[in-house]
């Protein structure tokens, strides 16, 4: 039965790689290729909700990461930089920017004489909801043209592939 969907990008490279390595089983680059095609295109709808706050992606990420932890808002630095998957020296940097932007403050950790901790001021924190139920509102948006049905098949199978490639443990 012929596929009823009208071919994309990935389509494209999958025949030019029939054409060249016609001994090769090239199935697996289908989902793969539009998996990161997909992320890169959502990236860019994610990136343009943001802008109108004046975060980016990564700014987002940050605030948003202290916002769920709850309040008051605070969290270690390693506590963080393992939770958004970044070094501690990037961690650093970025919270050196969010501080000049007054959208955190690094406090003495009272259970750590040498340690400190993160906090959203509450600039950052009255950005941060705003930011977010716009962010909100763009992914439901990105996701509307979808039924709920084949949403809910979606994050399944997504969920089915991340146990695979997420080392046990790592979240």
């Amino acid at each position: 039965m012929p596929d009823p969907r009208p071919p994309d990008a990935v389509d494209a490279i999958l025949a030019q790689w029939h054409t060249e390595r016609p001994d090769l089983d090239v199935s697996p680059m289908g989902p793969i290729g539009r998996l990161k095609r997909c992320a890169a295109l959502m990236d860019r709808r994610l990136e343009a909700a943001f802008a109108p706050f004046g975060l980016s992606f990564w700014e987002f990420d940050m605030l948003a990461t202290l916002r769920r932890s709850g309040a008051p808002f605070c969290l270690a630095p390693t506590t963080l930089f393992s939770t958004l998957m970044v070094t501690s020296g990037t961690m650093t940097h970025r919270m050196g920017k969010l501080e000049a932007s007054g959208w955190i403050e690094r406090l003495p950790n009272p259970a750590d004489a040498r340690g400190l901790l993160v906090q959203l001021t509450p600039a950052g924190l009255a950005l941060i909801d705003r930011a977010l139920e716009a962010h909100v509102a763009n992914e439901h948006a990105l996701l509307a043209p979808m039924r709920a049905s084949d949403v809910a098949a979606l994050d399944r199978r997504l969920a089915q592939l991340l146990a695979i490639l997420e080392p046990a443990g790592d979240s």
